[in-house]
């Protein structure tokens, strides 16, 4: 697992943020020490507060979970 950890983030998971198209896109990455009921818990508060969903998950070799959500870019036109 990387070293590098987003503040305010629960341990055993990290973070990677990308811009693609329409959607800007937070990768999570969770090793094998952390329980599922954690994961689920740190997804949900990810889905319910930051307007997070799921876009993809992938399990590897060794038990580490990455899984990336998305979520749309709102533009803010001025009103002048």
């Amino acid at each position: 697992m990387p070293s590098t950890t987003q503040a305010g983030a629960r341990p055993g998971a990290t973070s990677a943020w990308r811009k693609h198209g329409q959607y800007e896109y937070r990768v999570l990455t969770f090793d094998r020490s952390t329980s599922v009921p954690d994961a689920r818990k740190v997804l949900t508060d990810e889905a319910e507060y930051g307007r997070w969903e799921l876009a993809r998950t992938r399990l590897y070799m060794g038990g580490e979970r990455r899984v990336w959500l998305r979520r749309k870019i709102i533009k803010v036109t001025p009103t002048f």
